[in-house]
């Protein structure tokens, strides 16, 4: 169990990429920390069951990651607890599908708060206690359009796009204290997210759902296949280890081939 004695927390974890992640992260021995909305009776659900499962405490924040005290609030409570957040992982995220011109305000900054600020937000607030341990492991969360651009998506393409830059940027600032920052860059993944995106696609392009998945989604990706959960959790459970001490300041894709086009 290569992540024994850690603690993590995974932002917008209650469900698909992150809730695999932890769960990936407990079987591995660390402790995890759950964020993201949802019922309540289900959250605490899925948190007992990690107990269980994985014989790790999980414990659940409900933190807004479009507010920056309530980041604030959630990292101070975490480390007063662990001591440390020695994983962290920027998962949270929304979307939204509109021509540039019909892109609502309100959209642009939320998906910009919540993709790209809170990252931003949870890595300052974790740094001092990684700096003063000597370790830490920053994972965000980007997508392929950290690396190239769809249209419709303006906003998300953005923020993606400046998590790649964060995550640079902070890897060669933790890169003498022991903290590494990468960013893992998955294909489509049918998630919540996605599946909410895709009925929105069809009304923009003005074609089906079931062109949407044939003709957009996987279209771009030359395997033809959703990325799974699984896939991109272990990548995320490598980069969290010891074995990934050197690997830093990389943006790493799991598309099915799609940015190798």
């Amino acid at each position: 169990m290569q992540l024994k004695n850690k603690t993590a927390l995974v932002t917008g974890s209650t469900s698909g990429i992150g809730l695999g992640i932890a769960r990936a992260f407990a079987r591995e021995g660390a402790n995890v920390i759950l964020n993201g909305f949802g019922d309540a009776a289900e959250i605490e659900s899925l948190r007992a069951g990690i107990e269980s499962d994985s014989g790790v405490k999980a414990r659940y924040d409900g933190a807004d990651m479009s507010k920056p005290d309530a980041i604030e609030a959630m990292m101070k409570k975490a480390i007063a607890e662990f001591g440390s957040v020695d994983v962290l992982v920027n998962n949270a995220g929304i979307q939204h599908v509109a021509p540039v011109e019909e892109f609502p305000l309100a959209k642009w900054d939320a998906i910009i708060a919540i993709n790209l600020s809170a990252a931003f937000h949870t890595i300052r607030a974790a740094w001092p206690a990684m700096k003063a341990h000597g370790f830490g492991r920053i994972i965000n969360v980007a997508s392929a359009h950290a690396l190239v651009a769809s249209p419709y998506k303006s906003a998300y393409v953005a923020a993606k796009h400046g998590v790649a830059g964060l995550t640079k940027a902070v890897a060669l600032e933790g890169a003498e204290h022991g903290i590494t920052a990468n960013a893992i860059c998955p294909g489509y993944v049918l998630t919540p997210l996605v599946e909410k995106q895709i009925p929105d696609t069809a009304k923009a392009r003005g074609i089906t759902e079931a062109q949407v998945i044939r003709d957009v989604l996987l279209a771009a990706q030359p395997t033809r296949q959703f990325v799974t959960v699984d896939q991109v959790a272990a990548l995320a459970v490598y980069l969290a280890g010891d074995a990934a001490a050197s690997t830093t300041g990389t943006i790493i894709p799991v598309d099915g081939g799609w940015t190798a086009h």
